[in-house]
């Protein structure tokens, strides 16, 4: 018997049918990805598995098996003894998924005695040990930390653990790593496979991201408005897929591999503010095609992009006073030119945002300071603007998109109410929304809707430089190739230089200009975005690069087996240390002995 049968499965909310007749099966052992753009329905498909639906006004038709559990007819009490018993689920948010107020072992050992009955210690002890199984340095220490006190990467572990606690025969993880840097990202799918070869557990992941699912699975399932599009092994449906939409779906794919392709009105304006003096372009020789333009010969477009218009010179910022002060940003300085593109990238932590909001003044540097066109700048930068990670906290839920747009004008003195709304309306419309849609309010637009208006809020202020933090980190790939392209058609229309912060490696190669590398802070490693690509200086930039996720699954699976032997030297390597460190303490003890 298969661990998941599902059979003409149909989700009804209301007049919307989020899924249709999809069957699917999965065997014990083996690795399914549900893939496909938001609105697809593979995280109702997900719930259904475990009848999350039941209660809610949702009408729910078809065969669902899961484990041997009959789910549309079990009744609650089965329900709940599959639901963390037989089968268990890690969400997309860990930070929502987990109670701030209790220890995060707490909240793994309450799991385990709801299913077992267990005495507390012994939940203790569980919750300590699929804490250490899944990578958490310090287990035992550690489970008594609250959620807010662990990184992004270590809530998601720790939701892993809990999941793991009652030794499910099937886990259903719904979109894991959307969040999370390219090297946690990596781990936790190494994680994941290294738990389905020891357990033997099945595992249905739902993703938007197609290089997850090559890094993870053993066949996939594309889906598209409710309905399955194809399905099938892994290495055929990513290597040859037989549909259009899957063909698209890959195509929108950014990759690390492949230069920045410039539109032609790039192209064109490529010289635009460079200086062209005695067949010499910033050191570069110049020629002569046959139609008789410029060509510089190797030019670099760092250089031929437009003056400086914002630098930052030795930024330094601190958190925190006394012992427990901390630099989260230490020492950077770099230039924006008019209408290039810098990307920032690194891990989580690295100081990426800090030096974002410094930019824009959002934050104070300790030392240091930022420069807008050649002068020094306190407090908030008109001129600098920022689209922020999450539309969805950054927009006021009580008001209208309209006046949030509208907030920068009335900021700098504009008072004619006229005047306002027809900006913005004028702004919904550049963004690629409709003027009609300044009344309504954020919770009525979707991910990328709701990320174009903060877009078009950045807008208001006629600024020379935008800052993106992560602005399409939570987006299908889809979705985000049409923000990605409409920065870039504004950029060109408009002449406006970004700083593209991102931990996705494929965007910011997609996008950028010219890329800065950040590791714990510190600038490690920058240049033109071909050569910090093709032949990368600093080992970190390296380690990030080897981490992106590959659309071959036979280049995923030997990228997998490096990592895990790099992983081994590096655990020998500690090992090693720490008995040496035990032997020169004994040799210590012994010394004072005598």
């Amino acid at each position: 018997m298969s661990l998941v049968q599902v059979t003409d499965l149909t989700v009804d909310f209301g007049d919307l049918r989020a899924v249709d007749r999809l069957s699917l099966r999965l065997e014990q052992g083996a690795a399914l990805a549900l893939v496909g753009e938001s609105g697809s329905g593979k995280s109702t498909v997900a719930s259904a598995l475990l009848g999350l639906h039941r209660g809610t006004g949702a009408r729910v038709s078809g065969s669902v098996e899961v484990a041997g559990t009959d789910v549309a007819r079990a009744p609650e009490d089965e329900l709940r003894r599959l639901r963390g018993g037989k089968a268990a689920m890690v969400f997309q948010d860990p930070l929502s998924s987990l109670d701030p107020y209790y220890a995060i072992g707490d909240q793994i050992a309450e799991v385990y005695r709801v299913h077992t009955r267990a005495s507390r210690r012994a939940a203790r002890a569980r919750a300590v040990d699929v804490l250490d199984r899944v990578g958490i340095a310090g287990a035992r220490r550690r489970s008594r930390s609250r959620p807010h006190e662990f990184s992004g990467g270590m809530r998601q572990r720790a939701l892993i653990a809990m999941a793991l606690a009652c030794e499910p025969e099937l886990l259903i993880a719904d979109e894991p790593t959307t969040a999370l840097d390219v090297t946690v990202q990596a781990q936790i799918l190494d994680l994941l496979h290294t738990l389905r070869e020891e357990t033997g557990m099945g595992l249905l992941l739902v993703t938007h991201d197609v290089g997850v699912a090559a890094e993870s699975v053993d066949d996939v399932l594309v889906m598209r408005h409710g309905l399955v599009v194809e399905h099938g092994p892994v290495g055929a449906v990513l290597g040859a897929p037989s549909q259009a939409y899957t063909r698209e779906l890959l195509g929108a794919v950014p990759r690390v591999d492949a230069p920045r392709a410039l539109p032609e009105a790039s192209q064109e304006a490529v010289l635009e503010g460079a200086v062209v003096e005695e067949g010499v372009v910033e050191g570069h020789v110049v020629e002569e095609d046959v139609a008789g333009e410029a060509v510089v010969e190797g030019a670099v477009l760092e250089e031929a992009v437009g003056e400086v218009v914002l630098e930052a010179v030795g930024l330094r910022r601190e958190f925190g006073r006394g012992k427990r002060a901390f630099a989260a940003v230490d020492g950077v300085s770099l230039t924006i030119r008019r209408g290039e593109t810098l990307g920032v990238v690194g891990e989580s932590g690295s100081g990426k945002t800090t030096l974002g909001r410094m930019l824009v003044g959002l934050l104070e540097p300790t030392a240091g300071e930022v420069r807008d066109d050649g002068h020094a700048r306190v407090g908030v930068n008109p001129a600098v603007q920022m689209v922020f990670q999450d539309p969805v906290s950054s927009l006021n839920p009580r008001r209208s998109v309209g006046e949030s747009i509208a907030d920068p004008l009335r900021a700098r003195g504009e008072r004619d109410e006229g005047r306002i709304r027809g900006r913005v309306r004028e702004l919904l419309e550049r963004v690629g929304l409709e003027a009609a849609h300044y009344d309504r309010y954020p919770h009525e637009f979707s991910g990328g809707q709701r990320q174009r208006v903060g877009i078009a809020r950045a807008l208001a202020a006629d600024p020379h430089v935008i800052v993106c933090d992560e602005p399409v980190s939570a987006l299908d790939v889809t979705t985000q190739a049409q923000v990605v392209a409409l920065l870039g058609e504004l950029q060109r229309e408009l002449g406006l230089a970004l700083v593209f912060v991102a931990h996705d490696l494929a965007v910011v190669r997609q996008v950028s200009d010219r890329v800065a590398v950040m590791r714990r802070g510190r600038l490690v490693e920058s240049g033109a975005a071909d050569e910090v690509y093709g032949n990368p200086q600093d080992p970190y930039t390296q380690q990030l690069l080897a981490a992106v996720p590959a659309l071959d699954p036979e280049i995923a699976a030997g990228r997998r087996a490096a990592r895990r032997r790099a992983a081994a030297q590096e655990s020998a390597r500690h090992e090693s240390a720490r008995r040496d460190a035990e032997l020169r303490d004994a040799d210590r003890r012994e010394s004072a002995v005598t």
